[in-house]
C-alpha cells in the first residue's frame, strides 16, 4: 500500500507503507473513500512543528468499513462510516462529558491520507451514517471528521446563542465552517475576517453578514467600531498565533466568550491582561466525536454543504500537490481520493 509520508519541511512522498491490519479486537479496517490535506498539517510542512522521522500524514477520513475486531459491535462491514482524529473509548468520565478529544485512552488516528486506514476504539470512535452516500454528499461527509466539527466546537466553545454578534478570525476551512456554524446557532451579526476574495464569498455564503480585512489590533479596533465601542458577543480563533489570538481577545465585549480551535504555536497569554478583560476563554482540540451524529444528520438531510470548502480535488497519488496549494493559499483546502 502507498500513502503519504513527511520526510521534513515541504517534502511529502507518496511512499510504500505497511497496510495496516486488525491489532487489538477494538479496531476496525476502513477503505477510505475521501481524505484530505489539513491546515494543521502545514505546521510541519512548513517546518514550524519538528518531526523527529519520517511520518505517515492524515487525520481526516470517512469510508467503507472493511473488517472489525471482535469486540466491535457498533459499525459492521459495509457501512459508510466517519470518524475523528482522535480516537476514543466514549466511555470514560471525560468523553461522558462530551470531551472525547481528551479521552482517558486517546490515541491520535494520523496515518489517513491513504487507500486504508485502522481507527482504533472503533465502537467509541466510528458513526456509521444512514446508508451509503451519494457521491456529491462525500466531500461533506468528509468535512466532519475534523474542520466542520472543530468549526462547530469553536462556535460552541464561544457560546453562541440566538442574536449574538460574533466574529470569526480566521479564514481557512474551520474559520469558514465556524461562520456556517455561528448561523446554524442564530447569530444575528456574522463577522468574518478575510483579505482572500474567494474565502470572502464562501464566508457570505455560510451566513458572514460583514466582512473586516484588518489584522490584529487594526482588527479589533474595526470590531470594536462595528459595535459602538462594546465588542462582539462571542468570538472564534481558528488559527492558532499569537496576533490572532490576542486580536480574538481584543475584540471581544466585557464577559464575552473566545472559542479557540486553532492549534497554538508560540501563543503567550498576559495573566494581568486577561484578569482585567473578563473574557472566558474556552477551546483545544475539538470533541468531534460529541458532534458527529447531529452533523451527519444535517449533511444526510442536505441542510448543510460543509463540502464547499474544498475547492482543490486530487488523486491520492498527488498529495505533495495538495500541500503545496495550501501552503501557498491556491486552495482553502484540497480532497484527495484514491
Amino acid at each position: 500500500m502507498r500513502g503519504a509520508v513527511l520526510y521534513g519541511p515541504g517534502d511529502v512522498r507518496f511512499e510504500e507503507r505497511a497496510a495496516p491490519v486488525i491489532i487489538k479486537p477494538t479496531d476496525a479496517i476502513i477503505r477510505i473513500s475521501a481524505t484530505c490535506v489539513c491546515g494543521s498539517d502545514l505546521w510541519p510542512y512548513r517546518g514550524l512543528q519538528e518531526i523527529a522521522e519520517p511520518t505517515p500524514m492524515g487525520h481526516e477520513y470517512c469510508g467503507i468499513v472493511e473488517e472489525v475486531g471482535s469486540a466491535v459491535r457498533s459499525v459492521r462491514p459495509g457501512q459508510f462510516a466517519i470518524g475523528s482524529f482522535f480516537a476514543s473509548d466514549n466511555t470514560c468520565p471525560n468523553c461522558r462529558a462530551g470531551y472525547q478529544s481528551g479521552c482517558q485512552h486517546a490515541e491520535f488516528v494520523g496515518t489517513a491520507q491513504a487507500p486504508v486506514l485502522r481507527v482504533p476504539l472503533a465502537d467509541g470512535t466510528l458513526v456509521a451514517t444512514p446508508g451509503l452516500p451519494s457521491d456529491d454528499l462525500v466531500p461533506s461527509m468528509l468535512a466532519l471528521s475534523d474542520v466542520m466539527g472543530t468549526g462547530w466546537f469553536a462556535a460552541d466553545a464561544a457560546h453562541v446563542k440566538p442574536g449574538d454578534t460574533v466574529a470569526v478570525v480566521g479564514d481557512g476551512a474551520v474559520g469558514l465552517l465556524g461562520v456556517l456554524s455561528t448561523k446554524l446557532m442564530g447569530a444575528e451579526r456574522i463577522i468574518a475576517m478575510s483579505r482572500h476574495e474567494k474565502r470572502q464569498a464562501i464566508a457570505r455564503e455560510f451566513g458572514a453578514t460583514d466582512i473586516v480585512t484588518e489584522r490584529g489590533d487594526d482588527g479589533a479596533t474595526r470590531i470594536r467600531e462595528m459595535t459602538d465601542g462594546i465588542g462582539a458577543d462571542a468570538v472564534l480563533e481558528c488559527v492558532g498565533t499569537q496576533e490572532s489570538m490576542m486580536q480574538a481577545i481584543r475584540s471581544i465585549r466585557k464577559g464575552g466568550y473566545v472559542g479557540y480551535v486553532g492549534v497554538p504555536h508560540g501563543v503567550a497569554l498576559d495573566g494581568e491582561q486577561l484578569f482585567f478583560a473578563h473574557v472566558h476563554l474556552h477551546g483545544g482540540p475539538a470533541p468531534v466525536r460529541r458532534f458527529l451524529p447531529k452533523l451527519i444528520e444535517l449533511v444526510w438531510d442536505r441542510k448543510i454543504n460543509p463540502g464547499r470548502v474544498f475547492d482543490l480535488t486530487l488523486p491520492l497519488d498527488q498529495v505533495g500537490e495538495g500541500y503545496r496549494a495550501m501552503d501557498e493559499r491556491r486552495a482553502i483546502k484540497a480532497l484527495l481520493r484514491s
